[in-house]
């Protein structure tokens, strides 16, 4: 009886507008998020799962602790790689721990 039903009706769809306006923010941080954090993290991971069913014999590669050696054996069907660290040094690496690969460096363009 107090409130007329025209601005009874208004108060509503401004409430609603209200929750939109609201939640926009938030929406606008989860796709910055997403785009800079989420989505670059996923391909870098992606990239190194790849990386890591390639391995072969013979590739040069870093540990996650910094040892830099080349695998000798990879094992098929698990998860193990031995690696020669030294001559006559080799030791078996879990291959989740394998950080990267050894790139050769380019050979110089003498094109003089």
């Amino acid at each position: 009886m107090l409130i007329s039903p025209a601005y009874a009706q208004d108060a509503a769809a401004a409430g609603a507008a209200g929750i939109v306006m609201q939640l926009a923010p938030l929406i606008l941080i989860f796709v910055v998020f997403y785009f800079l954090l989420i989505r670059p993290q996923q391909k870098r991971a992606k990239e190194h799962r790849t990386m890591l069913t390639a391995l072969k014999r013979g590739d040069r590669i870093i540990t996650g602790g910094g040892l830099i050696g080349s695998v000798t054996r990879v094992k098929d069907g698990s998860d193990e790689v031995e690696v020669e660290l030294a001559p006559n040094v080799r030791v078996t690496v879990v291959r989740s721990t394998i950080a990267s690969l050894v790139r050769a460096p380019a050979a110089a363009n003498d094109s003089k």
